[in-house]
């Protein structure tokens, strides 16, 4: 079994604790954080780089650990990572955006 289907098989014994998790999100203000984004968040920083035996209590613990502060840090540096959103504008089409001014 490869990892991809190895953790979506833990992904769903562990959805109890993914929606408690989302629920407190919520609760604390974070209304729009989506399963697929905290498992996300899980994957990138929690479990990167976890090896061995892999025990369910200790995912359990790592999902209602995760703080709302370094998740949403998280969130924000992969938005830095994102594509520019000017990369397909050549020079004179951005030279025109910036010299537009409205009447």
């Amino acid at each position: 079994m490869d990892t991809t289907k190895a953790w979506e098989s833990y992904r769903l014994e562990l959805k109890p604790a993914l929606e408690s998790k989302l629920n407190e999100l919520s609760l604390l203000g974070y209304k729009k954080v989506t399963e697929d984004q905290l498992w996300t968040f899980l994957l990138a920083k929690k479990w990167k780089k976890l090896s061995g035996d892999i025990h369910i209590h200790r995912l359990v613990r790592d999902i209602l650990q995760v703080k709302p502060q370094e998740f949403m840090s998280y969130q924000t540096i992969e938005a830095f990572k994102s594509p520019n959103l000017f990369a397909k504008i050549d020079e004179e089409e951005l030279k025109e955006l910036l010299a537009f001014r409205p009447e």
